[in-house]
């Protein structure tokens, strides 16, 4: 019995010390979005032209899993570089037998986005400002859709969406490619 739970004790740390060595390399740790911000994103996507919906640092499968029940006609794919949160939104990809969401365990600065028609995200500034540059680079996509963090000034929103939440968050909508 002590051996058990010594090796239940082990596992939690282990698992809690990757999401804190993980938030400090990522400069963000894994923060679900609520119901609000994922109802509001994904309404956003509605009118989105057909193709991939990506989700950018997809943390706990959250809003990855929420969008391919939504539109079970399109791939969605989940990027997450921590293995935790990565580990569980898979457990519950195979729970809600979602034959459409990928997850993959990698940093979605280094993959190709040039294919995809949405771009969801709750990064942070710097990660917005990463992610900006990629876009520079290599083109953004028809939408892209953010919670909380808005891309440079030099690419304004089509659309703020005010959540009417305890942040007062907002969802920061851009429908064209930026500049």
């Amino acid at each position: 019995m002590v051996f058990v739970q010594a090796a239940i004790l082990a596992i939690a740390f282990l698992a809690a010390a990757s999401i804190v060595w993980f938030s400090l390399r990522t400069g963000i740790a894994p923060v679900p979005s609520s119901g609000r911000a994922r109802r509001a994103m994904l309404a956003a996507v509605q009118a989105a032209p057909a193709g991939p919906v990506l989700d950018l640092g997809s943390g706990w499968g959250t809003l990855a899993i929420a969008a391919a029940r939504r539109f079970p006609e399109r791939e969605v794919v989940g990027y997450e570089l921590s293995w935790v949160p990565w580990a569980v939104s898979s457990l519950l990809k195979h729970a809600f037998a979602l034959d459409n969401l990928t997850l993959r365990r990698e940093d979605f600065l280094r993959a190709d986005v040039s294919t995809a028609s949405v771009l969801l995200c709750y990064l942070f500034h710097q990660g917005m400002q990463r992610l900006a540059d990629k876009l520079a680079r290599e083109g953004a996509p028809p939408v892209l859709v953010s919670h909380t963090f808005a891309l440079p000034p030099s690419w304004p929103p089509d659309e703020i969406i005010p959540l009417n939440d305890l942040y007062r968050s907002r969802i920061y909508v851009y429908r064209r490619p930026p500049p």
